[in-house]
Parts: structure tokens; C-alpha cells; sequence
């Protein structure tokens, strides 16, 4: 019996599929970016949410959006579309970004890694070689999308260093954050970036589609004797709160994708304000704009939120019942108050296990979102609307002293 023919609505596979499906037990998967991917590998996210803060964790981050950039307009169109100054950015270096449009409203938010002089690879969530064609004309630059070619697993845990140290031909002890370095693992070339979405001590993985296998496993055997597990996205989608993290179109939306004015956000609303170089010479998109909100300051801004516990627990009591939390990160709006009067909304809200938190991620209006703030924050208590106090914290939740050592 032949094959049936490949829809053109079936979800892709990544590189490891072979390895995380056989490993998926409770066959939890979820979709990125037209990829299927793992949820995770386990019915509950202990094991693996601990594995990213106490030993080290194993991702598949291949449905990321790659592009490799090249030519002697190379860095002159990535200055043109992010507020970074790329002429910063040295040959092994990465720079996190966002690029806006016209009006300074992100489109999406990624990094930038220089390969060489006239060489950069942009991840992105979304895809952008059509917004990237659009400001090469008249560039001597070639924009290539890599998504399929290049494969990428990211190393998570205050073990991953050592995991590294064991497999890798030259040691990735001189990697610093935020830098990138070749090397070779059971053979196959690599290149190894000091990044993560976790918060805590990691690296990025970037290889070859076809030698994706041969270095999952490799990794998972050096990794044996660290607790090294498998994880999938939704224990690092509680990681990513607890340092502070957002996501494209949970946390802020596209303004290519918004519906109104209102459901845009700009670099300064998401707390990127470092990220924007208006001293650097020229033009840039959205570039007007960011001045004016540089000048003027910002109406909202992304903030943390710790909620009381003791404030929660009342509320619950009063039905009879313990805190109902949920066990994964719930990405849904939630209304913020303060004195009664809505100032905002949580974007993302998630238990912190090693915090012993409830956490969220919130857009307020100013002056609210100074830390310190007394605000509340909408849930529900058996099915009734109730307010449970909270306190505006400043970003990240969490940061172990080893993340950029």
C-alpha cells in the first residue's frame, strides 16, 4: 500500500522527532510555528520543570524561524529593522532584539548572531523573509530562511555547562553570555550560544538537520550522570514567567496581527527600553516614533505581579475549599485593579515552584506599575469573579546567581 500523499495542513516534523516521540509517554503534543513539538513528556511538569532549575533539561527548539543573512549590506539592513546598533555587535556575539514597524510597535522580537563579517543568522517566532526582502531592495545582501536546514536544542540547567564540558571536543567554559562559539560534538560540527529562554544557566545548540540525531544522542548519554531529561514547552513556558520572559501573541501581540491600536506594544511597554539605540547614526523603522515615547514616556508597561497567598486562601476558604492553582502556566487575561478601577491585565500567570509564588506577567497603566504598587488581581472562586490582592514587582521573578557566570 503506497504512502498517502502529504497534506499540505499536516504539521511538520523537527529534526528529533524520531527521539521525542518515542519519549512523549503521555503523547502531549502541541503546535509551533507549523511544527509538531512535545508539551511534555511526563502526565504532571515536575520532573522537568526541576530539571531546568536544579540539573539541566533537554529542548527542541528547531521550529524557531532561522534565517542567515549575508553580503556587504548585511548589517546595514539589520540596523535598518531593529532599534540595535549592530555595528556593536562583534563577530561571536548575539544581541536579543525586537523590530517594530513605522509607528514603533513590535512585529516580533528575536536574536541576531554575527557569523562573521558580512554573516548573521536572525531567529525569529514568526516568519519575516518577506519583511526582510521588503527592506533589502536596492541592499547587496541575500536573505536565506534556514527553518528546515538548521536544527537547534536548547541546554538548560545549572548542569549544562558540565554536560557540555563531556561531549564537546573544546570546552564551552570560555562562552560567555550571550556569545557563541563553533565547536564539535561526537564528531559533527556545532555551533554553541550562551542563550536560553529559561532564565537559569543554559546554552542553544545550532547543527545540521542531518546530524540532529546523533547529537541528541550524545547529549542525553553524557548527560546521564547530571539528571539530564527531555523537556518539553510548557515546564519551560513556566521558567520563561518566572525570569521575566514574554511571548509573541500571549503577552503581546504583533502589530501586524492586531486588531486595533490598543493591541500593540512597543519596545519601552515591554520593558525592551535597553534594547533601543537612539544614538546610533541613521534611520531606522519605527524610529520617529520610539523618540517621541523616549521623550514623552510610556502610557503602560509589562510588570510582575506576586499575588498574596494568604489573601488567596481567604477567598478559598470561604467556599470551603484549599487555593485551586493551575499546574501549568495558563496564558489568558486576567483583569488588574487598583481602588476598584481596572489599570490592566495579566497576560500569563503561573505557580512558581521555586519561588513558592503565584507569579503573573502584567500590562499596567502608569503610574501603576511602579514596583511596590498595591494592586488585585481577577480569579475565579467555584465559578464566581473574585479579587485577590497583589503586589507590582519588578522584572526578572528570578535570576540564580549563575545564569551569567
Amino acid at each position: 500500500m503506497s504512502e498517502p500523499a502529504y497534506s499540505l495542513y499536516q504539521l511538520k516534523r523537527t529534526p528529533f522527532h524520531e527521539r521525542v516521540a518515542a519519549l512523549c509517554l503521555p503523547q502531549n503534543f502541541r503546535r509551533w510555528a507549523g511544527f509538531v513539538t512535545v508539551g511534555s513528556y511526563d502526565l504532571g511538569l515536575e520532573r522537568e520543570y526541576w530539571a531546568i532549575r536544579d540539573a539541566a533539561a533537554l529542548i527542541d527548539i528547531s521550529p524557531l524561524m532561522k534565517y542567515v543573512i549575508e553580503g556587504p549590506d548585511a548589517a546595514r539592513l539589520l540596523d535598518r529593522i531593529t532599534p540595535r546598533n549592530i555595528a556593536k555587535l562583534s563577530i561571536g556575539q548575539v544581541f536579543y532584539t525586537g523590530w517594530c514597524d513605522d509607528e514603533g510597535k513590535l512585529l516580533d522580537d528575536g536574536t541576531i548572531t554575527r557569523l562573521g563579517e558580512q554573516s548573521f543568522r536572525l531567529t525569529s517566532a514568526e516568519p519575516s523573509l518577506r519583511w526582510l526582502a521588503m527592506n533589502a531592495v536596492g541592499m547587496q545582501v541575500s536573505v536565506t530562511e534556514v527553518t528546515d536546514q538548521v536544527a537547534a536544542l536548547s541546554l538548560q540547567g545549572p548542569k549544562s555547562r558540565a554536560i557540555l564540558n563531556r561531549c564537546c571536543e573544546q570546552s564551552v567554559d570560555p562562552i560567555r553570555f550571550f556569545r557563541m562559539a563553533p565547536n564539535s560534538l561526537q564528531g559533527r560540527s556545532v555551533t554553541i550560544s550562551r542563550t536560553g529562554y529559561t532564565g537559569d544557566l543554559g546554552f542553544e545548540i545550532w547543527m545540521d538537520a542531518g546530524d540532529a540525531l546523533p547529537v541528541w544522542d550524545a547529549l542525553m548519554a553524557a548527560g546521564a550522570d547530571y539528571g539530564l531529561v527531555p523537556c518539553g514547552i510548557l515546564a519551560m513556558d513556566m521558567a520563561r514567567v518566572e525570569a521575566g520572559l514574554f511571548m509573541i501573541d500571549v503577552d503581546y501581540t504583533a502589530a501586524n496581527h492586531a486588531w486595533i491600536a490598543g493591541q500593540k506594544s512597543s519596545p519601552y511597554e515591554m520593558g525592551l527600553g535597553w534594547t533601543v539605540s537612539l544614538d546610533k547614526p541613521g534611520y531606522f523603522v519605527g524610529r520617529r516614533a520610539l523618540e517621541r515615547e523616549h521623550r514623552d514616556g510610556s502610557a503602560w508597561r509589562l510588570a510582575g505581579l506576586e499575588v498574596d497567598w494568604e489573601g488567596l486562601e481567604r477567598l478559598f476558604a470561604e467556599v470551603g475549599l484549599p487555593p485551586q492553582i493551575p499546574s501549568m502556566a495558563v496564558r489568558g487575561s486576567l483583569p488588574v485593579f487598583h481602588d476598584g478601577r481596572q489599570i490592566g491585565y495579566a497576560s500569563t500567570s503561573t505557580w512558581s515552584p521555586v519561588l513558592k509564588k503565584y507569579i503573573a506577567l502584567a500590562h499596567l497603566e502608569r503610574p501603576h506599575f511602579e514596583p511596590g504598587t498595591l494592586v488585585s488581581i481577577e480569579v475565579t472562586v467555584e465559578h464566581h469573579r473574585r479579587q485577590a490582592p497583589a503586589t507590582v514587582v519588578a522584572l526578572p521573578f528570578y535570576e540564580p546567581e549563575w545564569k551569567k557566570k
